[in-house]
């Protein structure tokens, strides 16, 4: 049923989260302090990397099926924390089409505090608002044009929050530590890359305009959301293709300060030491004046070539 057998690793990584989550549920009232803030944290890791998933997925969805693509973004949905289908206004139609324009709801130069460190840790609360407001815009767009959208979006909503609901009146305390706060790790998480993969990047150049990171042990968890650069390039390249397009599309043509190992020394040295806030040749950052949102909701029309691209929805 896979189109990719490399979407083993997919389900994998899903019946891992799910697999810790139930787990800890049960076990929480048997588990020491530190065994719980374990669970907390491997839940908000795997929380994380289901985040990653639903990217993936929105993208090239895994199953040749479309009844089975339609479950698992409900899967998908409990694992993350927020419906599947809201993350494709925001990040296939705004961020990919407008990639760094006032139509870019998370466009890096939104963050402007001093000290960078900050700027990476509170990224994603300054764009979340945008991010809702296109989201509300979007579904109300989409309850026109595509019910069939609307319907699977509203299945999504009321199994995720349904479900927190009911979790949080059987057991609040459990609920939050181990559900809502390893949901809200995880959206923070898949925002909060957006900065660091883009910022001080040349997003206008056909291929300076995004941060790879190579390293096999992040490529593994993360599904290769490491090779972003040719992930722009190709967003319709399912995951398990993007070493290899990387290799040939983008590595001879992208400057080195942006073709990376580590993504651990990458953020060090961005936010800890020495903490500068500089493009990627190395020069302190001077942003342009900050400007408003633009509106890429109004007048958009979703033609069959724009979902090859950017992916079905």
């Amino acid at each position: 049923m896979l189109k990719y057998k490399a979407d083993r690793r997919t389900l994998g990584i899903v019946a891992t989260y799910f697999a810790i989550a139930i787990g800890s549920w049960i076990f929480y009232d048997q588990m020491s302090i530190p065994v719980l803030v374990l669970a907390i944290v491997l839940n908000s890791v795997f929380a994380f990397f289901c985040a990653i998933i639903v990217h993936n997925t929105i993208h090239v969805p895994i199953f040749k099926n479309g009844t089975a693509n339609r479950i698992f973004q409900m899967v998908l949905s409990l694992t993350y924390g927020h419906p599947v289908s809201a993350f494709v206004p925001g990040h296939n139609f705004s961020h990919h089409k407008e990639l760094s324009t006032p139509k870019d709801i998370m466009r890096p130069s939104k963050a402007r505090f001093r000290l960078n460190f900050f700027n990476h840790l509170f990224f994603f609360f300054l764009v979340s608002g945008a991010i809702m407001r296109s989201e509300i815009d979007f579904i109300k767009k989409m309850r026109k044009d595509r019910p069939k959208w609307f319907k699977q979006y509203l299945k999504e909503f009321f199994l995720v929050f349904g479900t927190k609901i009911i979790l949080l009146i059987i057991a609040p305390i459990p609920a939050i530590l181990l559900v809502v706060i390893p949901h809200l790790y995880a959206a923070w998480g898949i925002v909060s890359t957006n900065f660091w993969q883009h910022d001080g990047c040349d997003t206008a150049h056909p291929y300076n305009h995004s941060r790879s990171f190579k390293s096999p042990w992040l490529n593994f968890w993360t599904c290769n959301n490491g090779y972003h650069g040719v992930h722009h390039m190709r967003p319709g390249l399912h995951w398990s293709l993007l070493p290899q397009a990387h290799k040939e599309l983008l590595e001879p043509h992208l400057h080195p300060n942006l073709n990376l190992n580590s993504l651990v020394a990458h953020l060090w040295k961005a936010t800890i030491y020495p903490g500068i806030r500089t493009d990627y040749f190395g020069n302190p950052m001077v942003l342009e004046p900050e400007v408003p949102d633009e509106d890429w909701i109004e007048g958009l029309k979703i033609t069959p070539q724009m979902e090859e691209k950017y992916g079905p929805i």
